[in-house]
């Protein structure tokens, strides 16, 4: 499982690379290689608001439907539309393929998250 140490992580399992005021969040390594094939990413609309621990899309797999949590408040600025028709994107590189791209709305919130060892940790718990 690869869990680059330069992200934050949830413990349902998205990422975070912050550059600024923005956040990058897709789900990890871990997370796609226990959904298997991924076959669907719904994803939000640009514009809309967010608080921490709300759904905010659903990755569809061969074995299983996943809701996507976000790891931080914020506003959708983007979404990645690669993944509309190329959802296995996901499989092939979990960190490469970020599904949105968020304005930070609370900074302080980053503080919850996991380091990737706290992550590793965590996942090396749940098996």
């Amino acid at each position: 499982m690869k869990t680059p140490t330069d992200l934050l992580y949830s413990k349902e399992h998205e990422w975070v690379r912050v550059e600024g005021e923005i956040a990058y969040v897709g789900i990890s390594d871990y997370a796609q290689s226990e959904l298997g094939d991924i076959v669907y990413v719904e994803l939000p609309e640009v514009g809309e608001d967010y608080e921490v621990e709300e759904s905010f899309g659903v990755v569809e797999s061969v074995k299983a439907v996943s809701d996507l949590y976000m790891p931080i408040s914020g506003t959708i600025m983007e979404v990645n539309e690669d993944l509309e028709d190329q959802p296995e994107l996901i499989n092939e590189d979990a960190y490469e393929n970020w599904i949105i791209k968020v304005k930070i709305a609370d900074k302080s919130e980053l503080d919850d998250l996991l380091s990737g060892k706290e992550y590793q940790e965590f996942c090396a718990k749940e098996e």
